[in-house]
């Protein structure tokens, strides 16, 4: 009974069955958007308009659809697929392995009828075929009469390599989504943070204690004043607060510590800051009303203790000026920073506050994807080396030779026939 159970699940079926309804499940994920909030699915996926007749939000949460790579079933199926490839491999690619390292000699001449490419002769020099043969690389064993030549025996690694690269993936995809996170944070300029908004985590990750400051956040411009860079300078802090990594980040370069990574994804304007005749500080908010082609921040000034009459300011960019407009939308000029606006009660444009948004992540199985990747890779160039295998019996003056491989034919009959010519 076991060793039925063993042969099932290093049959090669059972495993293309299981891959396929990992990939099904898989596919379902990336459709399906993942760890989303409820009513982000009740919007999308609506119990009265039902998504291909019968997808609701209902059924997505129930079965785990909105987290399918971390739901128990997910993690069994992987489970199944990687025990399926360490049976195949103990039980038929160590096996196989094995048996080619053996001396398989021929011990009569009909054997050589089951071989594709086989000869006889009489005038084949004996000796001087076993030299061709040991030019062309091949290690040669003899028993007095009978010789058994191969070579290209590492290419019979490659299915075991493949297998272990699969089984790293799996490994690695498993401890990612069972012990890493995913937090974003939006940060004033000069604010401390602490990790607090965590958007999906395993069932056995730890949150990590350290904070981080934000020194300073910018933006650079191209001439067309688009958007080039968004860089935030950052130093991560101890439990004590001290500072004990300082880098600057922008897209596509995160700072790391400690198997965190910090990337930066957004920005946001928040307000400015301005000084009366009176040397008073005072801060007004600013309002995004962006749309989906540009970001755009406006506030309101009053130059009375009624309200009722003042000033709209407007910015879209961190260059250091805003748009100055009346109550009636008649624009007036630009504001630049350090510069003074007459009004009844004149003000100065002392600094435009921003805040940033960093992502911070964690996955502790990526050096294991990344490990199996690599092998996955080595496995493809060593599964072309071909494995080849040469038989000669010498019956009185009679030469039998005969070859197999387990690919490139054509080019193993083209070595084969120059051997015997």
């Amino acid at each position: 009974m076991k060793q039925k159970i063993f042969r099932s699940l290093a049959d090669l079926r059972f495993a293309i069955s299981i891959l396929l309804i990992i990939a099904l499940f898989s596919v379902i994920g990336t459709v399906i958007e993942q760890d989303q909030s409820i009513e982000t699915y009740k919007i999308n996926y609506p119990l009265t308009n039902r998504v291909f007749g019968f997808l609701s939000w209902d059924i997505i949460l129930k079965f785990g659809f909105d987290h399918v790579y971390r739901t128990w079933w997910f993690i069994s199926l992987i489970l199944l697929f990687g025990i399926s490839l360490l049976t195949c491999t103990f039980l038929q690619q160590f096996p196989s392995l094995k048996i080619a390292r053996r001396c398989q000699f021929f011990r009569t001449t009909q054997q050589f009828c089951r071989l594709k490419i086989f000869t006889q002769s009489d005038y084949l020099n004996f000796t001087q075929l076993l030299f061709k043969i040991k030019k062309n690389k091949y290690s040669i064993f003899q028993q007095k009469n009978i010789i058994y030549c191969y070579k290209g025996l590492v290419g019979r690694i490659a299915p075991i390599i493949v297998h272990l690269s699969m089984i790293l993936v799996l490994i690695g995809s498993i401890i990612g989504s069972l012990s890493g996170f995913k937090a974003q944070e939006i940060i004033p300029k000069t604010e401390t943070f602490h990790i607090q908004n965590i958007l999906n985590n395993g069932s056995l990750t730890l949150i990590p204690k350290t904070s981080a400051r934000i020194n300073d956040f910018w933006i650079t411009y191209t001439k067309q004043t688009t958007v080039a860079q968004f860089y935030s300078d950052l130093s991560i802090l101890d439990i004590d607060g001290n500072e004990i990594k300082h880098q600057t980040i922008f897209v596509n370069s995160p700072a790391k510590y400690n198997s965190i990574d910090y990337y930066q994804t957004d920005w946001n304007l928040i307000g400015l800051r301005m000084r009366d005749n009176n040397l008073t500080t005072l801060q007004y908010p600013l309002i995004n009303i962006a749309n989906t082609q540009t970001k755009v921040w406006l506030t309101w000034i009053p130059n009375n203790q009624k309200l009722n009459e003042g000033i709209t300011l407007l910015i879209d960019n961190l260059q250091g000026y805003s748009s100055i407009y009346n109550k009636s939308g008649l624009f007036l000029g630009n504001l630049e920073l350090n510069e003074t606006l007459n009004l009844n009660n004149p003000i100065t444009l002392i600094d435009i506050l921003s805040s940033t948004g960093v992502q911070i992540k964690t996955d502790p199985g990526i050096p294991l994807i990344y490990s199996g990747f690599i092998f996955l890779m080595l496995s493809s160039l060593v599964s072309y080396i071909t494995y080849s295998q040469i038989w000669i019996v010498k019956d009185k003056e009679t030469i039998f030779i005969g070859g197999n491989t387990t690919r490139a034919t054509y080019e193993f009959e083209i070595e084969f026939f120059k051997l015997i010519k």
